[in-house]
């Protein structure tokens, strides 16, 4: 039996050890559900902070519930260490670290190869080394596999590599880890048919593809597409304005096409670690092949200046009022990226609150979610959202349109609303 065929028999009898590396958004709800098929998940993370609360059965992640972490705990299958040693155990390792970007905008790919030298560390004959954090095409077979190789194994005969992009969509209520399609590609085809084995008890639809490469180009391509879509609707409600048309009233007209058009909504810019930073991983690549993505850079462009276009709109609507922005008190509604979520990274509200602070705004948020956050050594914390505190207010700015804002009070009590997501006319 050679060790692919014995490494897909203990997939498919659920008796593979899976590591997972980073306990965040993406590591702990696929530790979770590689938990509920069945395997036993040996989780590793550098925060001692959080491993001492997974193990006790506290989730840090709003997707994953004390109780479905307890669950897997208290069934043997599931538990957590800051020891990189035990890296070595797993039969199969997911690599979940974040991929930020340098203040130059080029992928900052230092967490992969802290997690790639700790896996080389350990790497033994049968292992599976799968990364899942998103990446410019070329990371895996360029800076993984060389690292991996010179331990004198040989990728597809004694460890397999792979590329299996994550897809997680913090507060989705219908797509989670197990339903949502998984892309695969390895190095080698036995390393994708061994990698795809391993996740095929706890994902209902897996997607091979030929190459890392395609992999790791599935998903910057699935976020480009979405930047560059948002990025033409936020170029569309400008020209509106300029125009004096209500883009919402353009939008939901187009939208009744059907066919041809996908419905896009404008905002105050990007948010999150995904949509405002992968298609950059893209763009760096092809500048180092003489190529220049020009949607891409467009797009960046347009969605980047989204937080400043709102704050002008709040300076010229106080102007109509007869106030200055220097001295108003603005209230500011929703500091997480998206609705009904406590993920503030990359959050176009935290770029228009330092806006209206250099303009002299005395600045308050609201966050049913986001209770504080730190902001340029700045502590701020959501203020209660009573008829007092909108009525203090000499402009309420809508950036986060959650549900359990009363919006009602905001309509009856506010002197003048700001609303980046239509969200007033939505709750009529």
């Amino acid at each position: 039996m050679t060790v692919a065929q014995d490494l897909i028999g203990k997939a498919e009898r659920r008796e593979a050890l899976f590591g997972i590396i980073g306990l965040g958004y993406v590591g702990l709800p696929l530790a979770v559900e590689l938990a509920r098929a069945g395997f036993r998940v040996l989780g590793y993370d550098v925060s001692k902070r959080v491993v001492e609360g997974l193990n006790a059965g506290r989730s840090h992640i709003k997707d994953i519930s004390d109780a479905a972490l307890q669950e897997a705990i208290a069934g043997g299958r599931f538990e957590a260490t800051v020891d990189p040693a035990r890296l070595a155990e797993p039969d199969a390792i997911s690599i979940c670290v974040p991929t930020p970007l340098s203040k130059y905008k080029d992928p900052d790919v230092s967490y992969i190869v802290a997690a790639t030298e700790a896996v080389r560390a350990t790497l033994r004959r049968g292992q599976a080394i799968i990364l899942e954090s998103t990446t410019y095409p070329g990371t895996t077979r360029e800076i993984m596999l060389p690292a991996l190789e010179s331990t004198g194994l040989k990728v597809g005969e004694d460890f397999f590599l792979a590329f299996s992009p994550e897809r997680v969509d913090p507060g989705n209520p219908v797509y989670q880890t197990r339903n949502t399609p998984k892309v695969v590609g390895g190095i080698t085809e036995a390393c994708s048919r061994v990698c795809a084995a391993l996740y095929a008890p706890a994902i209902d639809t897996l997607v091979p593809v030929s190459s890392t490469e395609a992999a790791e180009l599935v998903k910057l391509l699935e976020n480009t597409f979405r930047s560059v879509n948002i990025g033409l609707v936020n170029e569309m409600a400008i020209v509106c304005e300029k125009l004096g048309v209500d883009v919402w009233e353009v939008i939901e007209a187009a939208a009744t096409k059907p066919f041809g058009f996908m419905k896009f909504t404008p905002g105050p810019g990007l948010g999150g670690h995904c949509i405002p930073i992968d298609p950059h991983y893209l763009a760096w690549k092809m500048r180092g092949l003489n190529y220049k993505t020009r949607f891409i850079d467009i797009a960046g462009e347009v969605n980047s200046e989204m937080p400043l276009f709102w704050v002008r709109q709040a300076i010229e609507a106080l102007n109509r009022h007869s106030k200055s922005m220097r001295g108003s008190r603005v209230l500011v509604l929703g500091v997480a990226y998206k609705k009904d979520i406590d993920d503030i990274r990359e959050s176009p509200a935290l770029d228009i609150i330092r806006l209206l602070e250099q303009q002299g705004a005395k600045v308050s948020y609201h966050d049913p979610h986001v209770a504080h956050f730190r902001e340029d050594e700045h502590e701020y914390r959501s203020t209660a959202l009573t008829p007092e505190s909108v009525a203090e207010s000499d402009c309420v700015l809508i950036v986060t349109d959650h549900t359990a804002i009363d919006y009602d009070l905001i309509r009856d009590r506010a002197r003048l609303v700001v609303d980046t997501r239509n969200a007033l006319r939505r709750r009529r």
